[in-house]
C-alpha cells in the first residue's frame, strides 16, 4: 500500500483571499488550451484566427463552469436542490459535473459559431483538441482534494484517503481518469487532428475517446448511492450516449466526406474558388496559398482600376 501524500488544498493565502489548488488546475487548463489553440489556429484549414483563440476559450471557459455547476446539481444533488434552490449558487461548496460542462461548452460553441459565421462542426473539431489537457489536470486536483476516490481494494498501490471516513485502502481513481481522460486522450485526439478530418470527426473522437475512458475508470471509482439496472453508475449511464454518438458521428463524418468526392474547400480560400486534397503535401498547401495571394493581387488591382477609370470618366 501506498501512502497518500497529504497536500493543503490551499496554497497560498492573503487575508480572506485563498488560491485553491482546484483553481489553480482550472487556470492552468485554460492557459493550455489557449497555447494550443493558438498553434492550431495557424494551420491551413482552421476555421479559427490565432486573434479569436482568446475570445473562444473565454467563451467555452464560461460554458464548462455554469454547464459543470448545473449539470453536478441536476445529474447529482437534484433532491438537494429541490429542498434548498440556493444551493446551487453557492460554488464554493463545490460539486462540477464533466457531462454538464461539456452541454454548456456545446451551448457556448452554438452561440460562438454563429457568431463568426463558421460551421458548428469545423468549430467544435478546432476546440476538441484543447480539452483533455484541462480535463487531467481538473482530475489532478480531485486527487490533491482527496476527493472521487476509488473503490476498497487490496492492491499494492492504494491508499488511504483522509477524507475517507471509512479508512482503508482504495483504487487512486483519480490519477487513472488524470491518465487516461488527460494524457491518453489528448494524444489521441491531437495526434488525428495533425491532418485535415471531415468535418464532426475529431469531436466524435473526443466523445468516443473520453466516453470509454470514463465508463471503464467507473469500474474502480467509488460508484454513487444510486445505481441504474443495479450495477451501472452514474458516470457510466451518462457515457453510454458520448460512446454511440462519437462512433456514430465518426461513421457518418467519413460517409458525407466520401459523398462529397472526399475534398475540402478551406477557410479564407473558398471565394478564391481553391480546393485543398485531404492529403495534400506541405508544398501542395504553399502553392495553394500562393496561389489565393495571387488572386487576391488582381482582384485589388481590378478594383483600382476600375476607380481609375470611373475617376477619369468623371473628369
Amino acid at each position: 500500500m501506498l501512502q497518500y501524500p497529504s497536500i493543503d488544498p490551499i496554497i497560498f493565502s492573503i487575508g480572506p483571499i485563498s488560491l485553491r489548488w482546484y483553481g489553480m488546475m482550472y487556470l492552468l487548463g485554460f492557459v493550455a488550451a489557449y497555447l494550443i489553440g493558438r498553434k492550431r489556429a495557424r494551420q491551413a484549414w482552421s476555421p479559427m484566427q490565432p486573434e479569436q483563440v482568446e475570445d473562444l476559450v473565454f467563451t467555452c471557459a464560461l460554458g464548462a463552469v455554469l454547464g459543470g455547476r448545473v449539470g453536478y446539481v441536476f445529474f447529482y444533488g437534484f433532491d438537494r436542490f429541490l429542498t434548498d434552490p440556493l444551493w446551487l449558487f453557492r460554488v464554493w461548496e463545490g460539486g462540477m459535473a464533466f457531462h454538464g460542462g461539456l452541454l454548456g461548452v456545446f451551448l457556448a460553441l452554438i452561440i460562438y459559431a454563429r457568431k463568426l459565421g463558421r460551421p458548428l462542426g469545423e468549430v467544435c473539431d478546432f476546440v476538441a483538441p484543447l480539452a483533455p489537457i484541462g480535463l487531467g489536470l481538473g482530475r489532478m486536483a480531485n486527487f490533491i482534494n482527496a476527493e472521487l476516490y476509488g473503490r476498497a481494494t487490496d492492491v499494492s498501490w492504494a491508499m488511504v484517503f483522509p477524507s475517507d471516513s471509512l479508512a482503508i485502502p482504495r483504487h487512486p481513481s483519480q490519477l487513472y481518469q488524470c491518465f487516461l481522460e488527460g494524457l491518453v486522450l489528448f494524444i489521441l485526439v491531437y495526434g488525428f487532428t495533425r491532418v485535415r478530418r471531415p468535418a464532426w470527426a475529431a469531436s466524435g473522437v473526443f466523445l468516443l475517446g473520453y466516453g470509454v475512458a470514463r465508463y471503464g475508470v467507473e469500474f474502480f471509482r467509488e460508484p454513487d448511492a444510486s445505481l441504474f439496472l443495479d450495477w451501472m453508475t452514474r458516470g457510466q449511464f451518462l457515457s453510454l450516449p458520448m460512446i454511440i454518438g462519437g462512433a456514430a458521428m465518426i461513421a457518418l463524418s467519413y460517409y458525407r466526406f466520401n459523398q462529397k468526392g472526399r475534398r475540402f474547400t478551406d477557410y479564407g480560400l473558398a471565394s478564391a474558388g481553391v480546393k485543398v486534397n485531404v492529403k495534400a503535401t506541405g508544398a501542395q498547401k504553399a502553392a495553394v496559398k500562393l496561389k489565393v495571394k495571387k488572386t487576391k493581387s488582381k482582384k485589388k488591382l481590378g478594383k483600382q482600376g476600375l476607380s481609375s477609370s470611373n475617376s477619369n470618366k468623371k473628369r
